[in-house]
Parts: structure tokens; C-alpha cells; sequence
């Protein structure tokens, strides 16, 4: 008897009743949302055609749960297609319906059947401190649930701050012992999705890549994926003519809040954090928090709960690229009337690092190119 071959995510589509236009449509829409050329949407539309979905193992350690509460309101693509058609998400204690030796039992057996070939993802972090007791499932450790389930998988994702640098459970004093998931697994490939939370399109974008080219995307030095961490918020922000013109708030409800004013001396974070907010925003594409009036607070960037006050320009903070400073830029353009004189801004280069799944990079696997930015 021979075995059924595994479904792949257009069987699936074509089940739920998705035409063959609308397929197209969706693997289009899933490229552009990657940033992908168009010349890449057939291998896309191959990968979802005969590729058959990634087994998934959803791990929570110390965490809100804001990036499951993220990941679920995806609207490009919806979280239910990624789930439903081109993930097979066998295991998330939040989302399933099993509860405990049942649930621990199919985490096990996925582990077993895929040996090598699942995807694990990891919300949250893992307190080390007296055996790791802060944090347990079953009675067990989740640092050792993490090890355990870690061993035989392809590739893991940390979803969020809490799982890429820590985040406030690894705050000062620390006093569980908490560590990023960098920091208790080697020897596997990582890629870390930071934010608090990170944007819903950026986690099923970067499913979505893993699922067609069978490899991580280009990360950055903290491991993030360039074609969504490759540029500073501030570099696409709508209030960044104000920046160049010297032209800041100075206090909440002033008349420069009023008129949608830059607001780095109110401490926003945006022109040292690299991350999509400005350009795929949150809520279906509505609004981000700086569209919102509120200032960045560098979520997705490692150390941000301890860089505080959130509400404060502060001189440690490290400014990539900036010439001047918001008062030098405002003197200046005091002084010199009638000059266009504003701080000169440059994108960091970052040079390209593949971090193939199988070791090498696959030739039909191009990844995208970081963007550079010049003003």
C-alpha cells in the first residue's frame, strides 16, 4: 500500500474552494509582502504547489502572549490560511485544544515522526535560575522543554523580544535568571523576529519565506530578517521633514503635537531602531504608534526596557548616522535664515549573510536584496 503523498498548501486551498486566479493572487500578494522582486512570485507559487507544510512546535516560556495575539490578527496573509494551509501548527499550548499528557504526548510525537524536519517556535524566554522552577510545564522546566524539543529541529524562530534579546523579564536585576533563546541553544540555526509585539505580517512573512526556499531569510547581527529589520523606523517616517527642519515637539499637547511634529526630544526611539513599523504598520495597515502621537520606545531592539525613561531624549542614546543634534539642527537654522539646513542622515550598510537551513544556499533561492537607503 503505497503512503499518501503530504498535502501541500494549494491542495489545501483548493479544498476550502480558492480558484486557481485566486491562488495566484495570494502567492503575489505573499511575495510583495516579503519584499520579494516579482520575478521570484513562480517560485513562490511552486514552493505552495509542491512543497508540503512545515510541521510547527509553538513553545511559550515567560511571556504575555502578545506575539500569539499578534500573529492570530494577520491580515497579509490571514493567520487562519497560514495556519490551516501552509503551516501545520501540531503544537501551541495557547491555540490547541489538548491539555496535559495528552498535549505533552503529541509535542513528543511530532518530535519523533519529524525528526529534523520541524520548525520550532519559542514565545517567550526561559528563567535559569534554581533549576529553572519560574517557569514549569507539567512539572518541568521549560528551560529543559526548550533543550528537549530544540534537539532534532530543522531551524528555531524566536517570536518577540521576550524569545530574541530577553525583554523585561531580563531586565535589571533579572532576579529569575531569564535568558533570550540565543543565549541556551547552539548549533542551531535562529532567527529572531524581535518587538513587543512583532508586527503580525512580519511573522507569517517570515513563515512564509522558510516554507518556499526551505532556508532562513538574510539575518542582520542580531539575527534579525533584513527585508523587514533592514531599515530605521525614522528613515520612512512621515514626521521626518519636521526632523530636518528642526522641528520637534517640545511637550505633550504643544502646538507642534498638534501639528504632527517630530517627536525625538519626547524620546522617541525611531532613528536608532530598524524594524517595518513606518512602512507595513499595525491594525491591517491603519496606524503605527508614532502615527498615533506616541513615540517609539525601540522595542525591537536588544536592551530597550532598560533604556529608560521611554518619555525623555537621553544622550546615551546611540543616534547611527546623525550629524546633529535636534537642538544644533534647530540653532542652526536659527542662526542661518533662509538655508535649508538640516541633519544629513545615512543608512547603515549591512553586509549580506546567508543562513541557509541545509548549509549552502540553494540557487533558486536568491534572497532579496537590503534595501539602502540615501537622502
Amino acid at each position: 500500500m503505497t503512503s499518501q503523498r503530504p498535502q501541500t498548501t494549494y491542495d489545501l486551498l483548493r479544498k476550502h474552494g480558492v480558484d486557481r486566479r485566486s491562488f495566484l493572487k495570494y502567492c503575489t500578494g505573499l511575495a510583495a509582502a516579503m519584499g520579494l522582486d516579482a520575478a521570484l512570485v513562480p517560485q513562490v507559487v511552486r514552493a505552495m504547489e509542491t512543497k508540503p507544510r512545515i510541521p510547527v512546535i509553538w513553545l511559550h516560556g515567560l511571556e504575555c502572549t502578545c506575539c500569539s495575539e499578534s500573529f492570530i490578527r494577520s491580515s497579509h496573509p490571514l493567520a487562519q490560511d497560514v495556519i490551516l494551509n501552509m503551516i501545520s501548527l501540531d503544537y501551541d499550548d495557547t491555540l490547541q485544544a489538548a491539555a496535559g499528557d495528552q498535549a505533552e504526548e503529541v509535542r513528543r510525537r511530532i518530535m519523533k515522526d519529524y525528526k529534523g524536519g520541524y520548525l520550532l517556535a519559542v514565545e517567550g524566554n526561559a528563567p535559569t535560575k534554581d533549576g529553572g522552577v519560574y517557569c514549569t510545564i507539567g512539572g518541568e522546566a521549560f528551560v529543559d522543554i526548550l533543550k528537549e524539543t530544540a534537539a532534532d529541529a530543522k531551524a528555531v524562530v524566536a517570536w518577540g523580544s521576550c524569545a530574541s534579546h530577553g525583554c523585561v523579564q531580563n531586565a535589571h536585576p533579572n532576579p529569575t535568571g531569564a535568558k533570550p533563546v540565543k543565549e541556551i541553544l547552539t548549533g542551531k540555526p535562529i532567527i529572531n523576529v524581535p518587538g513587543c509585539p512583532p508586527i503580525a505580517e512580519v511573522m507569517t512573512g517570515v513563515l512564509t519565506y522558510i516554507l518556499t526556499f526551505g532556508q532562513l531569510p538574510d539575518l542582520d547581527r542580531q539575527g534579525r530578517p533584513k527585508m523587514f529589520y533592514g531599515q530605521r523606523i525614522h528613515d520612512k517616517c512621515y514626521r521626518r521633514s519636521y526632523f530636518d527642519a528642526g522641528q520637534f515637539v517640545e511637550s505633550w499637547d504643544d502646538d507642534g503635537a498638534r501639528k504632527g511634529w517630530c517627536l525625538y526630544k519626547m524620546g522617541c526611539r525611531g532613528p536608532s531602531t530598524y524594524n517595518s513599523c513606518s512602512t507595513i504598520k499595525w491594525n491591517n495597515g491603519v496606524s503605527y504608534p508614532i502615527g498615533s502621537g506616541h513615540g517609539c520606545i525601540g522595542c525591537s531592539e536588544a536592551g530597550f526596557w532598560d533604556n529608560g525613561p521611554f518619555y525623555e531624549r537621553l544622550s546615551s542614546v546611540p543616534v547611527p548616522g546623525i550629524q546633529s543634534t535636534p537642538d544644533t539642527v534647530g540653532k542652526t537654522l536659527t542662526v542661518l535664515t533662509g538655508v535649508g539646513v538640516g541633519a544629513h542622515l545615512v543608512s547603515h550598510l549591512v553586509q549580506r549573510a546567508g543562513v541557509p537551513l541545509t548549509g549552502t544556499r540553494t540557487p533558486e533561492a536568491p534572497a532579496p536584496e537590503a534595501s539602502e537607503k540615501k537622502d
